[in-house]
């Protein structure tokens, strides 16, 4: 009955979020109460956090805990790779990253479209542009494809073309002397 009851509340917070905050959050609060290490529920809270308040470090304490309850559910990844950028901590990133590559079922398309981001917000332009045609190739979804596409075109724009060096023609050479 207990679990029934926990399953009814987090349905109902996943089905308000993003809509409804103050429904999202009663109802998080009582899906905890029955089941304060429930991974989804966890997350979902830690997305709130993070999206909605611009509170990252809390984020990141609802998203380590639901990690650490359940390291095997692929949804959780993202959405704390993500709030890590956002909040700067670009080892931490870099690391969960490279984990979740190893997690069944996890969007890699998704992680490695952020390891290009990191990259990049790193300064290492050609390194993301790297990375960003792996997400392409990786993508099995139109919408992912179209958007690091996107994301692609710009960062190319910020690469400098290497300026040639104008060779001294004879004539200029033979003056100079």
């Amino acid at each position: 009955m207990e679990n029934n009851l926990h399953n009814n509340y987090l349905f109902k917070a996943l089905d308000a979020y993003p809509y409804e905050l103050e429904e999202t959050l009663e109802a998080l609060n009582y899906a905890l109460s029955y089941n304060s290490k429930d991974a989804q529920a966890l997350c979902l809270m830690g997305r709130v956090y993070a999206e909605q308040l611009k509170d990252y470090e809390t984020a990141k304490q609802y998203y380590a805990e639901a990690v650490a309850h359940e390291m095997e559910m692929p949804k959780t990844y993202p959405f704390y790779i993500q709030t890590l950028l956002w909040n700067e901590d670009y080892d931490e990133a870099e690391k969960l990253i490279t984990f979740a590559l190893t997690i069944k079922g996890v969007n890699k398309s998704i992680l490695h479209y952020y390891k290009a981001v990191l990259l990049e917000e790193q300064g290492q332009f050609k390194a993301a542009v790297k990375v960003y045609k792996t997400s392409i190739k990786l993508a099995t979804d139109n919408c992912i494809i179209n958007y690091v596409e996107n994301e692609l075109s710009r960062v190319k724009k910020k690469i400098k073309p290497k300026k040639k060096k104008k060779k001294k023609s004879k004539k200029a050479k033979k003056s100079a002397k």
